[in-house]
C-alpha cells in the first residue's frame, strides 16, 4: 500500500487536503521557502569548495611560495632549506622578476610575476599546460591561461615593458598553476637577461610541508625559513590557504547569510507544519472518532494526517528546488572553474539531498500531532468534538475584564489563553518573521555601508583629472587614402577603438587648483599597478600625494598614511604575505623599488585582487592622475568645477563634481536576495497566523453568533478577533528583534572572514533606536495582517448561520 493510501484511506486523505485549503497553501509555501534557501546554501557551499581542492591536489600545489633576496642568499643555501624539518618536498630556486608587458597594439597588460622554469613539472607545483608548449629558449614566454583571448594567442609577440629597448617575447603556451606561483614563465636564462637590464630579480622557492592546514602552522614554517637563511633574505611568502580563500570567495561570502535564512526557513516549516496538523487534529476530533468507529485503525489515522501534510509539502518542495536553482544562478555564475573552463552549477546531489531531507523534516513535524489523533479513544473523540475543555482560560477572561477597555477588546485579549499550544505556534511564527525582518534590515544596511566605505573618492566635492573621459564608439570604416601619419588606434574592451588621450601636466593642474580662491584642501592620487616581493601577480596600488586623510579607507588597526615610506594594506595582504603591522615589504613600481613599512590595516572588500595604499613620495616616477578637492564653506561645487574645467580642459584635463557611484553587483544581488527571502518568511509567518486564527474562528463561530445576537456590531467582532493576536504580535516583536540583532552580529563577521577581512563598527553598528522600535512593531503588523482575513469573515458571518454552527 502506498504512503498516501488507496481506497477509503486515499479518499480521506484527498478530502482532508481539499477541505483544508488554507492549511494546504500554508504548508506548501513554508516548505517552498525552506527548500529554496537550502538549495541555494548547498550550491554555494559546493561552489566555494571546488574546483581549487582537486586542482591543488593533482598539481602537488605549493603550501608556501617564498621569495628570497638573491644578493643575501645563495642557491646552495636555498636548496638546503628543502631539507629542513617538516618539509615534505621543495622546488627551486627559480629566478623571478616583475614585468608589465605591452602587446602589439600598444595595450599594456597588468604587472606579471615572471618565473624562470625549465619545465612545467617538478616536485612542487606541477604546472598544467593547457595549450602550446613550454618555453625552452630565450625570446619565449608561457602565460597564465586567464590571459588567453582573441588578441592574445599562441605566437603573439609582446614586449616586456613600454621601454624602447625592451625585449620582445613570443607566446608559446598557456598554463595554469593552482598555487598561483606565477603569472608567466620563461626559460631561466631569459629571466636572468631581464635582470641585467635593470629589472630586479629575486629567487623563488616552493615548499610542501607534512602539516600545513592551519594558519598557525604556516606561520611557524615561515619563521623557520626566515631563520634558516639569515636576516633580511626572505622578502615575502604566499600561503596556499590564502590562495584557496581567494579562489573560493566568489561564493563563500554568500554562504553564511543563505544558511541563516535557510535555518530560519526550516525552523519556520517545522513550526507551521506541526501547528497545521495539530490544528487539523484539534478541529477534527469528531471526524477522527467516526473514522475509527467505521473501522479505521490507529495506524491508518496517523498515516492519513501525515499524508495530508506530505502532499502539499511535496508540491512546495518541488517548487522550492526550482526556485533555489534560479536564485543560485547569479550567485555562482561568477565562480567559474579556471582550472577546467566549466562554469559551476547546482550539483545534482544537492537537488536530491535537499528534497529528501525536507520530506523527512515535514514527516517528523507532522508525526507528533498525528500520533495524538491515532491514540484518541473513539467514544471520547465523538463525545468531545471540537469544543475546548470547559473552563480553560476563564482566569484570563476575568483578569482581562478588569482592564479599562471595551469588552470586545478584553474578550479578544483573553482568547489566546484558551488554546495555549496554538498560541505558542502563532507566537513562534511571528517571532521568526520578526527575526527575519530585523536580520534583513541589518544585512542590507551593512551591505550599503560596505559599498559606501569602498568608494572614498566620492566624498570629495570636486574631482580634477589630468585626462578627459572619452566615450567608446565602434570603429568607423577606414577612410580611403587615410593619413598614414595618424597614430595607430588602440583596441578597447568594448570592441571599439580610440586614440590615446592627451594628458595634462600634473604640475599645471595642481597650480590651477591652488590658485582657485574656493579651494579648502586637496590631495593627489594615482591608480597604478605594482609588484610586491613574495606575491605573484600584479597588485593594484593607490599612491597619494599630500594629506589624503579625507579619502582614507575605514581602518581595522593602525593608522592611515601620514608620511613617506608608509603603506596601508588590507587584511588579506597581511594573511597572504604572513606579515603584520610594523613589517617592511618590498614594492616595485616601474623600475623603482622601495621598502615600505606597514602602518595600517584597511577595510577592503575589493575581491581576490589585492590593493595597497602608499605615499607617492616613495616613487619618483609616479605622478598623480587625479586630484580630489574640498571646497570652502559656501562655495558651490558645481561652479568651482566649471571654473577649473574651463582652465584644465585645454590642457587635456577635466573637472567634475563628486557623485554617488552605483553599488557593486554582488552587493546588489545579495541585498535583493535578502529582501526576497525575508518577504517569503514574513508571508509564511502571516499565513501561519492566518491558519491559526481561521481555525480558532471556526471553532468559536457559535460563540461569535451569540455575541452578535446580544448586540455586538461587525466592527466590534472585527476588533475582537484582531485583539486576540495583538499581544502575540507584541511579544513576538519583543522576542524577534533581539534575536535578529544577535543573528546579524553573528553572521556578518562570518561573512567578513569568508572574504578575508574583519568588519569595522561602521558595518556592524547599523541599527538605530527608532529602527529597532519600528521593527518591534513589525511583529504586531505581521500578526494583524495574518488575522485580518478570518476577522473579516467572522464580522460578515450572519448571526443565524453562526448560531446554527456547532
Amino acid at each position: 500500500m502506498s504512503l498516501f493510501g488507496t481506497g477509503a484511506l486515499g479518499r480521506v486523505v484527498r478530502s482532508g487536503v481539499d477541505r483544508r485549503r488554507v492549511q494546504t497553501v500554508v504548508i506548501a509555501v513554508a516548505t517552498m521557502m525552506a527548500a529554496a534557501s537550502a538549495v541555494v546554501a548547498g550550491s554555494l557551499m559546493v561552489a566555494s569548495a571546488a574546483p581549487f581542492d582537486k586542482a591543488f591536489k593533482e598539481q602537488q600545489g605549493s603550501h608556501i611560495t617564498a621569495q628570497f633576496d638573491s644578493a643575501k642568499t645563495s642557491a646552495a643555501q636555498l636548496a638546503r632549506t628543502g631539507k629542513l624539518p617538516g618539509v615534505a618536498a621543495s622546488a627551486g630556486p627559480y629566478p623571478s622578476t616583475a614585468v608589465r608587458p605591452v602587446d602589439r597594439s600598444g595595450f599594456q597588460l597588468p604587472t606579471l610575476t615572471l618565473v624562470g622554469r625549465s619545465g612545467p613539472d617538478g616536485a612542487v607545483d606541477r604546472v598544467d599546460l593547457k595549450a602550446g608548449r613550454w618555453a625552452r629558449e630565450p625570446g619565449e614566454i608561457v602565460l597564465d591561461a586567464s590571459f588567453e583571448g582573441p588578441a592574445i594567442g599562441i605566437g603573439t609577440p609582446m614586449k616586456t615593458s613600454n621601454a624602447e629597448d625592451a625585449p620582445t617575447l613570443s607566446i608559446v603556451g598557456f598554463a595554469v598553476s593552482a598555487s598561483r606561483t606565477a603569472d608567466a614563465w620563461a626559460a631561466p636564462a631569459q629571466v636572468d637577461a631581464l635582470g641585467s637590464k635593470g629589472d630586479p630579480v629575486s629567487s623563488q622557492m616552493l615548499y610542501r610541508f607534512d602539516s600545513a592546514s592551519t594558519k598557525q602552522q604556516i606561520l611557524a614554517h615561515r619563521k623557520m625559513l626566515a631563520t634558516s637563511v639569515g636576516s633580511g633574505a626572505l622578502l615575502g611568502t604566499q600561503s596556499w590557504l590564502d590562495t584557496k580563500r581567494a579562489a573560493d570567495q566568489g561564493a563563500a561570502a554568500t554562504v553564511p547569510f543563505m544558511m541563516a535564512f535557510g535555518s530560519l526557513g526550516i525552523v519556520m516549516s517545522v513550526i507551521i507544519v506541526s501547528s497545521v496538523i495539530s490544528g487539523a487534529v484539534g478541529t477534527s476530533l469528531r471526524r477522527i472518532g467516526i473514522l475509527k468507529a467505521i473501522g479505521f485503525t490507529p495506524r491508518e489515522v496517523v498515516r492519513a494526517y501525515v499524508a495530508q501534510a506530505l502532499i502539499p509539502a511535496v508540491v512546495g518542495i518541488a517548487l522550492g528546488v526550482v526556485l533555489g536553482n534560479l536564485l543560485a544562478v547569479p550567485l555562482v555564475s561568477d565562480t567559474e572553474s579556471v582550472y577546467g573552463g566549466v562554469s559551476l552549477s547546482v550539483a545534482w546531489w544537492v537537488d536530491v539531498a535537499v528534497p529528501a531531507a525536507a520530506l523527512v523534516v515535514v514527516e517528523l513535524a507532522a508525526l507528533i500531532p498525528a500520533l495524538r489523533a491515532g491514540r484518541l479513544r473513539t467514544v471520547e473523540a465523538i463525545a468531545v468534538g471540537r469544543a475546548p475543555r470547559t473552563g480553560r482560560g476563564q482566569w484570563a477572561h476575568r483578569a482581562m475584564g478588569m482592564l479599562p477597555l471595551p469588552r470586545p477588546v478584553t474578550y479578544g485579549l483573553a482568547t489566546p489563553f484558551t488554546r495555549p499550544v496554538r498560541t505558542l505556534a502563532m507566537l513562534l511564527a511571528v517571532a521568526f518573521g520578526t527575526v527575519a525582518a530585523t536580520f534583513a534590515v541589518g544585512l542590507t544596511s551593512s551591505l550599503n555601508a560596505i559599498g559606501t566605505s569602498q568608494d572614498p573618492e566620492n566624498r570629495a566635492a570636486v574631482t580634477v583629472t589630468t585626462t578627459k573621459a572619452i566615450e567608446v564608439a565602434p570603429p568607423p570604416p577606414p577612410p580611403v587614402g587615410g593619413d598614414a601619419g595618424d597614430p595607430p588606434p588602440v583596441e578597447n574592451s568594448a570592441g571599439g577603438t580610440s586614440k590615446k588621450p592627451k594628458a595634462a601636466d600634473p604640475a599645471k593642474v595642481r597650480s590651477v587648483i591652488t590658485s582657485q580662491p574656493g579651494t579648502e584642501s586637496y590631495y593627489g592620487k594615482a591608480q597604478t599597478e605594482v609588484a610586491v616581493a613574495g606575491v605573484s601577480g600584479s597588485i593594484q596600488a593607490s599612491l597619494y600625494e599630500g594629506d589624503s586623510r579625507p579619502g582614507s579607507y575605514e581602518m581595522l588597526s593602525g593608522h592611515w598614511i601620514t608620511g613617506k615610506g608608509q603603506v596601508v594594506v588590507p587584511s588579506r595582504f597581511l594573511e597572504r604575505t604572513s606579515t603584520k603591522l610594523g613589517d617592511t615589504v618590498r614594492v616595485t613600481y616601474e623600475k623603482e623599488t622601495a621598502n615600505l613599512r606597514i602602518v595600517g590595516e584597511s577595510f577592503d572588500t575589493s575581491g581576490s585582487r589585492l590593493e595597497i595604499h602608499a605615499d607617492m613620495a616613495a616613487f619618483t616616477l609616479a605622478e598623480p592622475s587625479t586630484f580630489l578637492v574640498e571646497t570652502k564653506s559656501g562655495v558651490s561645487a558645481d561652479e568651482y568645477a566649471q571654473k577649473v574645467a574651463a582652465v584644465v580642459q585645454p590642457l587635456g584635463g577635466d573637472a567634475t563634481t563628486g557623485s554617488e557611484s552605483g553599488q557593486d553587483g554582488v552587493i546588489l544581488i545579495m541585498a535583493a536576495m535578502a529582501v526576497l527571502l525575508t518577504l517569503m518568511l514574513i508571508i509564511v509567518a502571516g499565513l501561519g497566523v492566518l491558519n491559526s486564527v481561521a481555525l480558532d474562528t471556526r471553532e468559536r463561530i457559535h460563540d461569535l453568533g451569540v455575541c452578535k445576537a446580544i448586540g455586538m456590531s461587525p466592527r466590534q467582532i472585527l476588533s475582537l478577533v484582531l485583539a486576540s493576536v495583538a499581544v502575540i504580535g507584541v511579544i513576538g516583536g519583543l522576542l524577534g528583534v533581539p534575536a535578529g540583532y544577535a543573528l546579524h552580529h553573528v553572521v556578518m563577521p562570518v561573512m567578513g572572514r569568508a572574504v578575508g577581512t574583519s568588519l569595522p563598527s561602521l558595518v556592524l553598528d547599523v541599527y538605530g533606536p527608532s529602527q529597532l522600535l519600528l521593527l518591534g512593531l513589525g511583529g504586531v503588523v505581521i500578526a494583524m495582517l495574518g488575522a485580518l482575513i478570518p476577522a473579516g469573515w467572522a464580522a460578515k458571518a450572519r448571526t443565524a448561520t453562526a448560531l446554527r454552527t456547532e
